[in-house]
């Protein structure tokens, strides 16, 4: 139950550390455009906006994404020192909220999620599950072979690890604002797939939106919180060990 889950949270992970597979090609020069980025061409308000994302030493992240036919929700802070906290869903089927803290990963699931992911299970092995475990905190170690997954996603170094400096043939749209932040579009083509970014235009360049239209890996993901203190801290009360239990 626990491996589909982190599964579904490296999905989110990779659909962000392959947002630069969506800027390939050679910049197309604009006629010297006016507003934001004046006198910019598409692909280089894109470079800048990776460069100022990648040195990010936090943010928050999320997302709603589609793989295999399963959708995939998340909503995570996370930094560069590993810590993280957030929610996930998958196809829409219940919530785990989740925090990393220090080595320790610690993960809450709904009864609704546990049954969602218990696929193969007989009714009674899910019904122990969900009564043992349903609304309530659970821990184990960010090293063991079931949380290192989600812990190396928690790593901010690594969700960004695939951003770089990139030779983007985006082309500029209109501006706008997301979650109250000024922006400008910017449009870029994969063959028949089509990405639309959204970058801040006040403040550093970061990557504030990405809409995939792909036809593979179809969603939106949306970054911000950039800077901001990771609010990771241990669950208070009762909370079951799963390294204890063998889980």
């Amino acid at each position: 139950m626990r491996r589909t889950a982190l599964a579904a949270l490296c999905l989110a992970a990779t659909a962000a550390a392959s947002l630069t597979g969506c800027l390939p090609g050679e910049e197309k020069a604009d006629s010297k455009p006016k507003g934001p980025f004046a006198g910019q061409t598409g692909g280089e308000i894109a470079d800048q906006a990776v460069k100022a994302t990648s040195n990010a030493s936090s943010l928050r992240m999320k997302g709603d994404i589609k793989d295999d036919g399963s959708r995939v929700g998340l909503d995570m802070a996370l930094d560069r020192k590993g810590e993280c906290a957030g929610t996930m869903s998958a196809n829409g089927q219940g919530k785990a909220d989740l925090v990393k803290t220090g080595d320790t990963l610690y993960m809450k699931y709904d009864e609704k999620f546990l049954r969602a992911q218990s696929d193969g299970a007989s009714k009674e092995e899910t019904d122990g599950v969900v009564a043992m475990l349903a609304g309530k905190w659970t821990k184990m170690s960010a090293t063991g072979s079931d949380a290192k997954d989600i812990a190396s996603f928690c790593d901010l170094d690594t969700v960004l690890a695939d951003f770089q400096d990139v030779n983007s043939d985006a082309t500029r749209g209109k501006t706008t604002t997301v979650d109250g932040t000024p922006a400008i579009v910017l449009h870029e083509k994969d063959g028949k797939d089509t990405y639309t970014l959204y970058v801040a235009t006040e403040g550093k360049p970061y990557l504030l939106k990405v809409v995939s239209k792909s036809a593979d890996d179809p969603g939106t993901v949306t970054f911000g919180d950039f800077e901001t203190p990771v609010p990771a801290e241990k669950p208070a009360g009762k909370v079951i060990d799963l390294n204890e239990m063998g889980g």
